[in-house]
């Protein structure tokens, strides 16, 4: 039920998908490509088929990276912007540095990762932490900075504080932008995953890429920029399902409109 139910709400996508195998697999038969460089479809696919366990034990490795990293980020990310956008005095005082610090790709502390932190793994985890917890934190704030003030009112006139406060106005108020900005987060937490496993990693999805280029088995690293394109597809898909459950007042309301 699943299955069909997929297949009908993405028939173009799949459609399309369809056509781009049949035109890669013409040209590299008979469009005089480079066999080295454009191998055929039938070799990419039995990378995945000779190289399936290989596969999985890289994307066991990347998401041990990955996973802690984003939590980290989430946590971390959502209690700042949280904190910062309900003190305005302290929020006055760190803007700044936000503003300072916020716009620095994560590749500026790749040095400084590997001199201090003790291994590859742990170099890892701070760079993806550094490169995810600056949207979810923006998003966070924002989202908290342009509540209508209608509902802080409402909620002083119910007398909530603390943890009611917080839980009950405050986010679910800002919940579309922290989540927002979660998934910018997720996109972006792939990209630093597989640039530092390409440059240091033993095992992972960037990794596997970056090995078989420089042997020039271009069949293995198709075959595992297709991987990584899909588990990377599924992560997002998973997450907007999530994003809309947990925003279903959203869809009630695009609705009614």
């Amino acid at each position: 039920m699943l299955v069909k139910k997929f297949i009908k709400h993405y028939t173009s996508t799949i459609l399309i998908g369809v056509v781009v195998l049949v035109a890669w697999d013409l040209l590299t038969r008979y469009g005089g490509l480079n066999p080295v460089i454009f191998p055929e479809l039938t070799k990419v696919l039995s990378v995945f088929t000779d190289n399936s366990k290989e596969l999985l034990v890289g994307l066991s490795s990347s998401f041990k990276l990955l996973v802690p990293a984003y939590i980290g980020s989430i946590l971390l990310g959502i209690g700042g912007g949280l904190f910062l956008g309900l003190q305005s005095r302290i929020r006055a005082i760190f803007m700044p540095y936000v503003h300072l610090l916020s716009p620095l790709p994560p590749t500026l502390f790749v040095p400084y990762a590997i001199a201090v932190l003790p291994t590859f793994e742990s170099a890892s985890i701070f760079l993806i932490f550094i490169g995810t917890f600056w949207p979810i934190f923006q998003g966070t704030l924002q989202g908290v900075l342009i509540i209508d003030k209608h509902y802080l009112d409402n909620a002083k006139t119910l007398n909530l504080k603390g943890f009611d406060y917080l839980f009950k106005v405050i986010i679910p108020a800002a919940s579309p932008y922290i989540l927002g900005g979660a998934g910018s987060a997720l996109t972006l937490s792939f990209l630093i995953l597989t640039m530092a496993e390409m440059f240091g990693a033993e095992s992972g999805m960037g990794y596997f890429i970056q090995y078989y280029t420089d042997f020039a088995q271009y069949d293995y690293v198709i075959a595992g920029m297709i991987f990584n394109s899909a588990v990377i597809l599924i992560a997002l898909l998973l997450f907007e399902k999530l994003k809309k459950r947990l925003l279903f007042w959203t869809n009630l309301k695009a609705d009614s409109d």
